[in-house]
């Protein structure tokens, strides 16, 4: 019975070490591998991920360093499961301006590539709507924005930007520009880049501009035996001003090297004749109080200048209804002797007339009698261009430009997984996308086809570099499949090395521009211009009645009463010429 007993114990001595091996083997056991399973709407990839006890990206911050954000952000999407990652732009234009989609296509392209190369399984996808209106383009991506079925990308005139900015329909991207100031932004021309502020912070980034030259002959001015070689420096200096375009468009009329001294636009004040005012050191808008300026002393010089060339019928007094093809175009480019029109010795006209004269037949032809368009070759025999001179000596020239924004939408990601939970990292990726769609080469593309002026001074030294130009004229440059195929024959058309040479040559006169305010009742004002000068013109008005004619009129409408701000008065003792 003893040894019995004796048994009965050990066994269950026994049981009890197991047991107590167990209950420590199963404490030291290591944590399963777990399986997640991230769903995505229909729209995104399905993915699944191994978690590891690695610990995961941390969410990225911008730091001015495009590929390393690049880089950050994807790893950190590819944590969270995102894939795949679809923009879409919408962009307006002529058909030419194929690079305001385009160029985010190439941003996408260099983005995906950057991913692919460090080992990251992210990817954008990219779609585009196009719509040659400017305004319906805007009035459709207001509607859109509230039911939340507008593009994330939306390329347009800097016009809109503080009414859009407003209403919160795009976003305050002020703190990422800041970040890229000293790498990207810093490189841009100021005034443009001012253009891109609403209330002192930024809502866009430059995509494209344009400047208004004077465009002077130069068989009238070879004609008159005056020697233009060191025009465009004088007038940088001030030291050629309007008193003296006055005397030279006097000269060449008296002369009969011309006849006329000097065409502009027709119809609106709005933009080419708003440069006098700013010409004569006034302005149209005051930051301080968000009001427009009626700049009395500057706009009767105006008026006065435009008064007296036209009394000495240097300049149309009908010029405010003469018709673009087939009266402005045409005196501006036919030969002085032996044409239709006669010529002109100076014209009010902007960067974008250089190529239309190459494509509209607004030439006669003394040779055959009939109307063609000009050659490179013949422009550059033509004409010279400069700067919109000062109005006064001691006041500065300018030019006037009208910049289109990459803006991008307040909600840019919101048809991607998660939206809610990486709305700042989707932005931050849209915002990357138009660092890289502001490259100086795209930029210096999109010059090149569409005849508009680089935003940035990288661009434009492009402009000057042979290499360059052969590359583009030859489609040697390292571009996605999918824009070489929408861009090549548009190459072939424009990509002459004389217009190429233009723009590189007009790239500085951004260091002089302005710009018209962005106010809602700008184009009610700018209206009440264009009639008074018109009534200047036609020798209905002085210049004193005129501008008594512009305040009434501001004052009797209850809107512009309350908006825009009448300063100065006429100058007494000033003369022109």
């Amino acid at each position: 019975m003893a040894s019995k007993g004796l048994a009965i114990a050990a066994a269950i001595i026994i049981i009890i070490i197991i047991i107590g091996a167990a209950a420590y083997y199963m404490t030291q056991k290591p944590a399963p591998t777990t399986t997640t399973t991230t769903s995505s709407s229909a729209s995104s990839t399905s993915t699944s991920s191994s978690t590891t006890t690695s610990a995961a990206p941390s969410k990225p911050v911008l730091t001015g360093n495009f590929e390393k954000d690049v880089i950050a952000i994807g790893k950190y999407l590819e944590s969270k499961g995102i894939h795949t990652v679809k923009f879409t732009v919408w962009a307006t234009g002529d058909p030419n301006s194929v690079m305001r989609m385009y160029g985010l296509y190439e941003a996408a392209y260099k983005i995906n590539q950057i991913w692919e190369k460090n080992g990251i399984n992210v990817k954008i996808v990219m779609n585009k709507f196009w719509e040659s209106s400017f305004k319906k383009l805007y009035d459709e991506f207001t509607s859109a924005v509230p039911q939340g079925t507008n593009g994330d990308f939306f390329v347009n005139s800097y016009i809109y930007i503080a009414n859009l900015a407003s209403q919160g329909y795009i976003l305050d991207i002020n703190s990422y520009v800041e970040k890229y100031w000293d790498s990207v932004f810093k490189d841009f021309y100021t005034p443009i880049m001012e253009a891109a502020k609403y209330k002192g912070h930024y809502y866009g980034v430059p995509q494209d501009t344009e400047a208004r030259p004077i465009y002077v002959r130069k068989d009238v001015a070879a004609c008159m035996g005056w020697d233009i070689s060191n025009l465009a420096q004088l007038v940088k200096e001030g030291k050629f001003t309007w008193h003296d375009m006055y005397k030279k468009a006097e000269e060449a009329v008296s002369k009969g090297c011309a006849k006329w001294g000097l065409i502009h636009r027709k119809g609106s004040a709005h933009p080419d004749l708003i440069q006098f005012i700013f010409a004569y050191g006034g302005k149209l808008y005051d930051e301080k109080t968000g009001k427009l300026v009626l700049d009395v002393p500057a706009v009767y010089k105006w008026f006065m200048t435009e008064y007296v060339f036209a009394q000495h019928k240097l300049l149309p007094k009908d010029m405010m209804s003469w018709d673009w093809a087939q009266q402005i175009h045409p005196t501006v480019v036919n030969d002085c002797k032996g044409s239709p029109t006669g010529c002109t010795l100076f014209f009010i006209g902007g960067t974008w007339h250089w190529t239309e004269w190459q494509t509209k037949a607004y030439y006669y032809d003394p040779s055959t009698k009939k109307q063609r368009p000009l050659t490179p070759e013949e422009e550059v025999k033509k004409f010279y261009y400069t700067l919109f001179p000062a109005g006064d000596p001691g006041d500065k020239p300018v030019t006037l430009s009208q910049p289109f924004m990459w803006m991008i939408a307040e909600n840019a990601g919101k048809d991607n997984p998660n939206y809610d939970q990486l709305k700042d990292v989707y932005h931050e990726l849209a915002f990357l996308m138009v660092v890289g769609a502001s490259d100086p080469e795209i930029n210096a593309i999109h010059s090149v086809i569409s005849g508009h002026v680089p935003v940035r001074k990288a661009a434009a030294a492009l402009l000057k570099n042979e290499t360059w130009i052969n590359d583009l004229i030859n489609m040697k440059l390292n571009l996605s499949p999918d824009v070489k195929q929408a861009i090549e024959p548009i190459v072939k058309k424009t990509a002459s090395k004389i217009n190429i040479q233009f723009l590189a040559n007009v790239s500085y006169m951004l260091e002089y521009t302005h710009l018209a305010p962005s106010h809602p009742l700008y184009p009610k004002l700018a209206g009440f211009f264009a009639d008074a000068i018109n009534k200047v013109l036609m020798g209905e008005m002085t210049p004193k009645d005129a501008v008594n004619y512009l305040i009434q009129k501001i004052k009797a409408d209850p809107q512009l009463s309350a908006n825009v701000e009448i300063v100065g008065s006429i100058p007494s003792g000033w003369s022109f010429p």
